[in-house]
Parts: structure tokens; C-alpha cells; sequence
């Protein structure tokens, strides 16, 4: 807190301090406003106001049993349901003390990453629309729907697709793709690209179609680069805004992209690993400046390597069941206490599970990665400008 008075007094100006909220509509905050204090144009004080969208989830977990909470946890990430589901999965299956099929193991992986990328491309997506870059907002907006349309082709939904599973998941992938899903992909390939994909890129074969996918994501990586991220426009924004240096970082417990664009390494899919990622190989992205233009670099090298443990997934994939023969609705879960964690999107997502030996939980504790990301909210935003906060 000292320290915190000292930036406070070094960044006031000395007029009239103005006092105003900001948010909860701000397309930015949606489940949370700031209090913010400024000082001419400088911010002197932030004060997140979390819980606008609180439900007590934790709680509402100990009246739904352990295959219909999965849906119910999904909720507090809609756009990364697999990343919140996975973790309380692993950490039944701790408690049952099970081991899931082997292809099971890849189809959890496979569409991990793409909720990853779909979670990465709408963060760019709003990051257009805070910067007044709406090329970027329609380009990251409609690259997304094709991967999407791959969460439904596996899952049967877009997202909150309820699609993980104690033991396993739901159902297998299809053998085949819809025509209707080819020829949409077909005309926007040769609306972005430039030309008509190759014959084989437009196989109505499962695999071949998620590498088409994956690789059209490629190209379209390269594009993002040349016109976002290496605009001067754009740099001019990020650049060595909301810094956060690496012992910061760490104090702050932070999670995340914004963890390892401090330049800390670590990610629990390599530090923890679970499911297929043992056996895939892939890098974890880290930067050493801090801003927000680091920030940015991580989640864009993060979708690479997203699209890279995908391929690698679905050419690895082995035949077998994809679920355990106990079915789902009669899961006896004996007594104990476990905890599991994954890697979403946002950062890492805690469980810590404690069974009675019913077939409800009797408590669960959940850590989710953006609650962890507001101490640091203040530390970046004092001494910045009113028009960084989107950014930052």
C-alpha cells in the first residue's frame, strides 16, 4: 500500500481530482466496473467492484450431482467451457481414481484448443473494437465461426457444449463432414486467401477437414501479423502501456498470458500436463516486456501453437472407446478430497473437491484465472491515461 501512495503522489498533477465508474455496461468489464480517480488525464487510483454476475456457484455445486454440474460450471467462462470443465473432471476422476480411454485423452485435447483459439480470437476481436480497429473485429469475428462450426461438428454445440464427461467425453467425433459445412468453407477460403483450396482440403473425410481448418488459420495468422500487429497504429497503443514487470507478476499471482508476457514459464498443460499433452510436442510463448503489446504477442503465438498441438492431436488420435463403460448418471464417487487444475484460456483454473462418498459433491472450491488477474488491474492502471485502460 506505501508503495501505491507514493505512485499515486508522484503521478497527481495537483488540480481537482474527479471520481467516476466505469462500467458494468463497458463491453470491456461486462462482470465487473472499476472506480476510478483521475487527476486531469491521469488515473491515481482504480478500484475493481467484482461480483455484478455472482451466483454462488460454489455452493449452487452442492445440490447438482457430479454429471449435472458440468453444465452448471461451464458458465463462468461461456467462451472457454472446456477450459473450466476439464480441471473438475480430472479431479473426479481423481477421486474415483480412474484412468480415462486413450482417445478420450485427444478428444478432450482437441477441443481444448479450439475453445482456446475461439476464447483468443474474440479477446482480438474486442481489442479491435477498444482501438477503433474494426477490420480486426470483422476479420477475428468470422475466422472464428470456422472454428466454432469444428466444436459443433465434435460436440454437437458451439460452445457450452457440455461435452466433457467423469470418465471421458459425450460422444466420439464424426467420420464425415456436412457438404453444406464444405461449400461454406470453400467460398471464404477464396474470399481470404485468394484462391480455391486444393481438392484435399476440401475432403468431406474429419481429418483432412480439421487440417484445412487448421491450416486456412495459418494463412490467416500471417494476415492478422501483417495488418494488426505490426501497424504502427497499433504499436503506438500498446507499446509499453500497462507494464508489468516479472516480480510483479508473480507477487501478484497472476495466471495466464499476462503471467508469461512478464516472462515467467509456465503453463500447466507443460508444468502439470493432463490428458494428450504429454505426448504432443508444442512451445509455450513468453515475452519479457510486460505491455500490452507483449500480452497481445502471446495470445497470437498461443493460437499457433494451439493450431500446432491440433494437427498433432487429431494424426495421433488412436481408435478405441471414448468413454469408460460406467455410465455417467450413476457415477459413485467414494470418499476423499482432490484437486485438479488445467490451462485455459486465461490461465490456470483450480479445483479442490472434497466427496462424502453421495452422489453430490460436499464442497467445491473453484479458482478461476480472471479473478486472480484484478489485484493486478490496479498496479497497471495508476499513472496510465484514461484512454489505456481498454488496452490495458
Amino acid at each position: 500500500m506505501l508503495e501505491e501512495k507514493k505512485k499515486i503522489e508522484v503521478y497527481d498533477m495537483g488540480g481537482p481530482r474527479l471520481t467516476f465508474s466505469y462500467g458494468p455496461q463497458h463491453p470491456g468489464t461486462g462482470h465487473f466496473r472499476m472506480t476510478v480517480t483521475v487527476s486531469g488525464d491521469t488515473i491515481v487510483d482504480l478500484e475493481p467492484d467484482p461480483g455484478f454476475v455472482h451466483r454462488g456457484k460454489e455452493k449452487m455445486a452442492e445440490y447438482k450431482t457430479w454429471i449435472t454440474n458440468i453444465p452448471h460450471l461451464e458458465r463462468p467462462a461461456i467462451l472457454d467451457a472446456a477450459g473450466m470443465v476439464i480441471p473438475y473432471c480430472l479431479t473426479v476422476e481423481k477421486l474415483m481414481e480412474v484412468e480415462i480411454p486413450e482417445r478420450a485423452k485427444y478428444l478432450r485435447t482437441i477441443v481444448a484448443e479450439l475453445d482456446r483459439i475461439a476464447s483468443h480470437l474474440y479477446w482480438f476481436s474486442l481489442y479491435g473494437v477498444f482501438l477503433g480497429h474494426t477490420t480486426m473485429f470483422l476479420w477475428c469475428v468470422n475466422d472464428r465461426e470456422f472454428i466454432l462450426d469444428l466444436s459443433q461438428l465434435i460436440t454437437g454445440q458451439r460452445f457450452t457444449h457440455a461435452y466433457y464427461i467423469p470418465g471421458g467425453v459425450r460422444n466420439d467425433a464424426p467420420k464425415q463432414v456436412p457438404k453444406e459445412l464444405i461449400k461454406e468453407f470453400k467460398y471464404y477460403y477464396s474470399r481470404m486467401i485468394g484462391r480455391e483450396p486444393s481438392q484435399e482440403e476440401l475432403s468431406e473425410d474429419f481429418k483432412k477437414y480439421v487440417l484445412a481448418v487448421a491450416h486456412f488459420m495459418e494463412l490467416r495468422l500471417d494476415h492478422y501479423y501483417e495488418m494488426f500487429f505490426n501497424s504502427e497504429i497499433f504499436l503506438e497503443r500498446v507499446r509499453n502501456i500497462g507494464v508489468l514487470k516479472r516480480e510483479d507478476a508473480i507477487r501478484l499471482g497472476v495466471t495466464g498470458t499476462t503471467l508469461r508476457a512478464s516472462g515467467v514459464k509456465y503453463d500447466t498443460r507443460v508444468n502439470d500436463p493432463y490428458d494428450a499433452y504429454p505426448f504432443l510436442n508444442f512451445e509455450i510463448p513468453v515475452r519479457d516486456e510486460g505491455d500490452c503489446y507483449a500480452r497481445a504477442m502471446v495470445g497470437y503465438q498461443e493460437i499457433r501453437e494451439s493450431l500446432k498441438i491440433i494437427r498433432q492431436a487429431v494424426e495421433q488420435m488412436p481408435e478405441g472407446p471414448f468413454k469408460l463403460k460406467q455410465h455417467p448418471l450413476v457415477i459413485k464417487v467414494p470418499k476423499g478430497e482432490a484437486v485438479g487444475r488445467a490451462e485455459a484460456a486465461r490461465g490456470e483454473i483450480l479445483y479442490y473437491i472434497v466427496s462424502d462418498g453421495t452422489d453430490k459433491p460436499y464442497r467445491l472450491r473453484m479458482i478461476t484465472p480472471s479473478f486472480r488477474l484484478l489485484p493486478a488491474l490496479k498496479h497497471l492502471t495508476i499513472g496510465a491515461r484514461i484512454a489505456d485502460i481498454p488496452p490495458i
